[in-house]
């Protein structure tokens, strides 16, 4: 089996899941639009599977997508200087990544993100209330090695390289964008709705206006996939979308938590899934019924 190429490791991404995920598209949309991309994990698995043609990707951080942009476009130039910068740290590879940090606050270079992402822990994206990346680097590793990183950068630039549409835009805005017959997948930062305020994101989302939105979205008949709530162990996170949405609600157990491992727990995550109500007539399947025990629902 062929694998699928990945940037980085980076946190919240549904690269483990997205093969599963694409279990509930159409076999083939026009474009699949991802407002929340992150390093585009789900666009980059349906473009291996054939499913679409034409991908727009949004994401509010602005160097993200600007690296995406040189994956795609200028894979070279980009492996070339990810295998310059991981060099250089063989000697302090400390006080390296904190140069290379100190360098991309100032610059917001996507070039030095790229090394930052993959030398950070747990490729976690990490903000100070003055918005600049403040995650420390993993003591345990050096980061992908650069022929590694090198084969991902031009798998991934051949499979999105002259289908790919790229912005940096408010979600809301995307939404307003799209049309009938593009297939959305949500991914909203940390599992649903997070406040402006966590560390973990450039800018949260307010719940009452993403509800807002979806509302607009199925009022449009636009066909979408949210990855929104979760559980791990007992804790639940996210809160309860409505009713009234007439979302199918499916649930993916995603494996060991390995941040409860960190901790010395055992503890599973399961990831929800909701299929709206345009995708549900597009497209049925099998689904068993929604209740309030996500693990009943596990799929897998």
């Amino acid at each position: 089996m062929v694998s699928v190429p990945h940037l980085v490791q980076y946190q919240g991404s549904k690269r483990n899941l997205a093969q599963r995920i694409l279990r509930f598209c159409p076999s083939s949309v026009p474009r699949l639009v991802e407002p929340f991309a992150g390093t585009a994990a789900m666009s980059v698995a349906a473009a291996m599977q054939r499913r679409s043609g034409q991908f727009w990707l949004n994401d509010l951080n602005s160097p993200l997508i600007e690296l995406l942009k040189l994956v795609i476009y200028h894979p070279q130039e980009l492996a070339d200087s990810y295998a310059d910068l991981w060099s250089q740290q063989e000697f302090d590879s400390m006080s390296h990544y904190f140069g290379v940090r100190r360098q991309f606050n100032e610059s917001q270079d996507p070039k030095l993100f790229l090394y930052l992402l993959a030398r950070c822990v747990k490729g976690a994206v990490r903000y100070n209330s003055q918005g600049e990346f403040n995650q420390s680097p993993d003591k345990r590793r050096r980061g992908t090695r650069p022929e590694t990183m090198r084969k991902n950068i031009e798998g991934v630039s051949r499979l999105l390289r002259g289908h790919c549409e790229l912005t940096a835009w408010d979600y809301r805005e995307v939404l307003e964008g799209v049309s009938p017959g593009d297939l959305l997948y949500l991914d909203p930062p940390y599992q649903g709705v997070c406040g402006r305020g966590d560390s973990r994101y450039l800018s949260g989302i307010e719940f009452h206006e993403f509800v807002l939105a979806l509302e607009r979205l199925n009022q449009r008949g636009i066909a979408f996939i949210l990855s929104y709530d979760g559980q791990r162990g007992e804790t639940r996170f996210g809160q309860a979308l409505p009713k009234s949405l007439g979302l199918q609600h499916i649930t993916l157990t995603a494996g060991r938590s390995s941040q409860a491992t960190l901790l010395g727990r055992d503890e599973v995550t399961i990831e929800s899934l909701y299929l709206s109500p345009s995708l549900c007539k597009q497209h049925p399947i099998d689904i068993p019924n929604e209740t309030r025990e996500p693990r009943q629902l596990t799929l897998w």
